[in-house]
């Protein structure tokens, strides 16, 4: 049976959720501009959808100025409309997903076969699957997967021992991390944040330092998520110490360095500090140089291609249209097609975003077309497609960018 949309809620813009929230606290719109440091016009535009409200910087300083989780803002999870049967495939594995990730720690309580059953092998052959749909963006076949597959992992580090046990651990850490990232895609962010528990708690006990500080990567990603720039920035920081301490820790290490600064490039961009956000850019390039390939370490997807991509996003995170599309262009034309589609799909969203900033909603549509055609429901689900589709449509309804508009579920 198909989950029911709740098409008021899916069709309003991200200022129309801004203006509730404030209506919520007795505010003018004066007075939001005065806390959260926008100007009244800027109020007056996102709240009436003049303006795309799609910037994650600006959405948490709404956030913070309302004291709101930003997910009340972008009105995640969203629901697919009812036609979208692949949509509607991907969510329906939700409830098992989280059930198993609430069973974490517990005993498993295998039965007799399941215990005689645990097969390391096996197991890193499915995890290997795992992350194949993981990379590949295939949301219903990850929710399809990752209830059994966690089950199983879970008995797994329950019956083995020693190396045995520690590998399984290495597994589950990498089951949680598809589970995290099939969550965060359709905007479960509470349950996605679980999951990030569970990976740094099963990488931990993997023993393995470089296997610790990745699960770091995520845990940063948490908490800059919410705004909070300062406690994201630290454990970057003393992720790259550790780094640098281990001296020649191999192509892994140098991966894990490239992609922590990465991630301290989207903290600052996100923290509206332009300067630091291409400086972590360039010490990421430079690891990206020195690895001289592209490298899927940790699954974290590091090398040229990848920063190459970032190059686009810094950018556009900080509404800075010109210098994206410009980067854009270059970009596009060397993206492998092999790559992920995840990462690939990703940069559409982001060149799309970049184009609308620069006043090109043709090509802005494009783009998002291009990426939902490698990553349909992810392209759908995100955030920042829907908001800056929504404001598209409020000045122009042509055919093509309504069509897309009912696929998202925001008309």
């Amino acid at each position: 049976m198909p989950h029911q949309t709740d098409m008021p809620e899916g069709a309003q813009t991200n200022g129309q959720r801004l203006k509730r929230l404030r209506m919520r606290r007795r505010w003018d719109q004066r007075k939001l501009s005065e806390v959260s440091g926008y100007s009244l016009s800027a109020v007056r535009k996102f709240e009436q959808g003049q303006r795309s409200l799609d910037r994650a910087d600006v959405i948490l300083a709404f956030s913070k100025a309302l004291d709101c989780h930003p997910t009340e803002i972008t009105g995640q999870p969203y629901t697919p409309p009812d036609s979208d049967l692949d949509g509607q495939a991907a969510i329906v594995s939700v409830g098992a997903v989280r059930r198993a990730l609430m069973r974490h720690g517990r005993p498993s309580r295998p039965t007799e076969q399941e215990a005689a059953e645990v097969n390391l092998t096996t197991l890193r052959e499915r995890v290997a699957t795992a992350n194949q749909y993981r990379q590949g963006a295939s949301l219903a076949k990850s929710g399809d997967l990752l209830p059994a597959l966690l089950r199983d992992l879970q008995v797994a580090v329950d019956v083995c021992n020693g190396d045995q046990r520690r590998e399984a651990y290495d597994l589950l850490a990498s089951a949680y991390e598809c589970a995290m990232q099939y969550l965060y895609k359709l905007g479960r962010s509470s349950d996605a944040t679980l999951a990030t528990e569970r990976v740094l708690w099963s990488a931990e006990r993997t023993e393995d330092p470089l296997r610790i500080l990745s699960a770091h990567w995520y845990d940063a990603g948490e908490l800059l998520s919410i705004g909070e720039h300062d406690e994201a920035g630290a454990i970057i920081d003393e992720a790259l110490t550790s780094l640098g301490a281990m001296g020649d820790g191999g192509p892994e290490a140098v991966s894990l360095t490239g992609a922590f600064h990465l991630k301290a490039s989207l903290n600052a961009a996100r923290a509206t500090d332009s300067k630091a956000a291409e400086m972590h850019l360039q010490k990421a390039q430079e690891q990206a140089d020195l690895l001289g390939e592209d490298r899927n370490d940790f699954e974290l997807q590091f090398g040229p291609t990848n920063v190459a991509i970032w190059s686009v996003s810094l950018p556009v995170e900080m509404g800075r249209g010109q210098d994206a599309v410009r980067r854009a262009e270059r970009v596009t034309r060397s993206l492998p097609k092999q790559y992920a589609p995840e990462r690939r799909s990703h940069h559409f969203i982001d060149v799309g975003r970049a184009y609308y900033y620069n006043g090109q909603h043709d090509k802005a549509l494009d783009a998002f077309v291009k990426a939902e055609r490698l990553a349909p429901q992810a392209t759908r689900m995100h955030a920042g497609v829907r908001e800056t589709t929504h404001t598209m449509l409020n000045t122009a309804r042509r055919t093509a960018l309504y069509e897309f508009g009912m696929r998202l579920g925001v008309v």
